[in-house]
Parts: structure tokens; sequence; C-alpha cells
């Protein structure tokens, strides 16, 4: 048995006009919503109980997916009054298991949802976040300069950088360092617990991932997904 929170509460801001009238969780990719896509995956990797944390026009995303009983899901909510962040929802599910798994509800990935769960509890970690490497391309030409001295020269370069893929694994044990009743954000705990000293695991995830957060993405999210949708087997 495996748990699952889905972050569901957002407004969509980002990809207005699209959300004004409709949650991004339930926006379409192609033939089905985002959400739903996630949910599916779960279910298929054992997955069986799912909170959506709701806030923004929760009803309509209660109205759509229900019991999760079409996915053979125990899907239930937990209902801010307030914007409490991406880990102040957390502190308002009183029954969640000793290892959990959160996510935002707009990721499309192929990530082995139930193998990154898995490994955390075997290692009995507080925290992991599943990583992705990235790299930023540079439109212009990169001077090294030491002492008003040019010391190197680099024509376009790209910089590496790893991101986090808004999906993480937790111990019970971090919820008390969540502050109750406030919004307290992801970035937020992951400093407040560096800064203490906890250990924090990253797991990267060398295949797909995109969240559609963004118009961009999302209309590369629709074009992409039959092939995408092949590889998961949905």
């Amino acid at each position: 048995m495996s748990r699952a929170v889905i972050l569901a509460g957002g407004r969509g801001t980002r990809l207005r006009p699209f959300t004004v009238s409709l949650p991004k969780p339930l926006m379409p990719i192609v033939d089905q919503p985002i959400l739903e896509i996630i949910i599916r995956q779960l279910a298929i990797q054992g997955f069986d109980h799912i909170t959506l944390a709701v806030n923004h026009q929760a009803e309509l995303l209660k109205a759509f997916f229900g019991d999760g009983s079409r996915w053979n899901v125990k899907i239930d909510y937990s209902l801010e009054h307030e914007p409490l962040g991406t880990m102040g929802p957390l502190r308002l599910i009183s029954d969640l298991p000793e290892y959990f798994l959160v996510m935002n509800g707009d990721i499309l990935s192929d990530i082995g949802f139930g193998a990154l769960l898995a490994k955390h509890k075997a290692e009995d970690r507080l925290m992991t976040v599943a990583a992705s490497a990235r790299q930023q391309p540079i439109d212009f030409g990169v001077l090294e300069v030491n002492d008003g001295y040019i010391r190197g020269f680099h024509e376009k370069p790209s910089i590496p950088y790893n991101v986090s893929m808004g999906i993480y694994c937790l111990s019970r044990r971090i919820l008390p360092e969540i502050p109750a009743s406030q919004p307290f954000g992801f970035d937020q705990l992951v400093l407040k617990m560096l800064a203490a000293g906890n250990p924090l695991r990253a797991e990267f995830h060398l295949g797909y991932w995109l969240d559609i957060g963004r118009p961009d993405d999302y209309q590369r999210a629709i074009e992409e997904w039959p092939t995408l949708k092949t590889k998961l087997g949905l």
C-alpha cells in the first residue's frame, strides 16, 4: 500500500487565459486532463490512496475525480481555505503514513513513482527530491576576466544546473518542521532542513519530465503526448 499527495490547489496564473474558467490540473493533454494522467500512472505503480490538496475551484476537481473508483484507487481531499504553499497543506492531513509521495499536479513524466518511494522507504530517508539535469544556453560570448585582463573566452556556452522536478518523498518525521496554518513552501523547508544539518537526498531522473505551467510547455506537452502515452502504456 502506498500513499500520494497531489498538490492541486494552484490558480495556474502562468497559464492564463486557459485557466480562467478551468483549474490547471484539469487542463487537457489531448484527450485527458493532466491530473488524470498522473492518477492513472500512480494507480498502475501501486499507489492505492491519493489525497488531492485543493483550494482554487475545488468543487470542479471533486466532481471530476470523485472517490477514485474509476481508477481503482481511493481519492480523498484536503481543502485549504487559504493558499498554504507547497508544503503547508501537509499539516492539514492527519493520517499520512510514515513514508509518502508528494507531487505537483501539473507534471508530465515517465519517472517510476513507486520505485522512487520504495528506495526512499528502504533507506529510511527524511526527504528525497526527484531531480533533473538541465543546460542553460548563453546567447553571448562569455569572457573570463581577472584584474582587468581577459583570461579566457567561451562562445555561447551552456551552463549545467540541477532542478527539482516537483516530486518528493517524505517521512512523517519531517512534518513538525512545517508550521501549521500558514503558507510554507518547498524552498523554505529545504533551507530550514539544510540549516539544521539534516540529510536530504536527490534522485536524478534521466527520462522525460515537463512542467506544463507555461503556455509554451503546455503546447509542447500536447505535441509530445502521443509518443509518451504509448511509452507509459496509457
